[in-house]
């Protein structure tokens, strides 16, 4: 089979298991865990994500939603403050994400940026947020931008989550909010309601199956190298 690629590490290189792709889901609602990009007393990255939530609920999911406030600037504290042990305990209990932020001078807040980069790619050998899906979303206070979604886009690839095709980007959030804080009806609204439905279906269909298909084959090479230095005859 391999015969016409050389240049493949034989005891890396793995066909797809198709019964892979199909192994037994857990049993327990999909977690799912959001983060907003606001501390403002009026928050409409807060309003839009607490209106995901009950979405999700609806569908079924477990949620649970981080406070950044108090959260620490990115290396300005260690990495056991409890604002930081909470917002990682959350990642690792979480099989999908929502990330929402404001668009602030044509970009995502500092506070968002703040939470991302506070979960990092790997803890010993445990990446936290691999194989997890990802929904994204933004409110502006002006016309229509994508902006914060699309740095959102990046960010997740950074932290190898699967994000969903669609997204939610809210204009002129202060007219889409009541005085409670609740969403009122809108294109807009709807649009929340299918990505919401879109990230509960990728979630239910990858939750089982996510180390499987976050397997890839350069690491497993790596990790087949690194095995044969360990256990090579001249190290004995």
């Amino acid at each position: 089979m391999l015969e016409d690629l050389p240049n493949v590490a034989a005891e890396a290189f793995s066909p797809v298991d198709q019964a892979a792709l199909r192994r037994e889901a857990p049993s327990h609602p999909p977690r799912i865990l959001l983060l907003y990009g606001s501390v403002r007393q009026r928050s409409y990255s807060r309003f839009l994500t607490h209106e995901a939530a009950r979405l999700l609920e609806a569908y079924g999911a477990e949620t649970r939603i981080f406070d950044p406030s108090g959260l620490p600037l990115p290396d300005d504290a260690p990495a056991d403050h409890p604002k930081v042990r909470e917002l990682r305990d959350l990642s690792a209990w979480s099989e999908g994400q929502v990330w929402c932020s404001p668009e602030r001078h044509g970009a995502i807040t500092g506070i968002m940026k703040a939470q991302i980069d506070w979960i990092p790619l790997s803890i010993g050998a445990v990446r936290p947020t691999q194989g997890k899906t990802l929904a994204v979303m933004q409110v502006s206070g002006g016309s229509q931008s994508f902006n914060a979604v699309n740095q959102l886009r990046v960010l997740g690839r950074w932290m190898r989550m699967i994000t969903i095709p669609n997204q939610s980007s809210v204009a002129k959030a202060y007219e889409q909010f009541d005085e409670a804080g609740r969403m009122l009806p809108s294109s807009y609204y709807d649009r929340v309601v299918d990505v919401m439905e879109e990230l509960m279906k990728f979630t239910l269909l990858t939750r089982g199956v996510s180390d499987y298909l976050t397997s890839r084959y350069s690491e497993r090479k790596e990790a087949a190298e690194k095995l044969a230095q360990r256990t090579g005859l001249g190290r004995i």
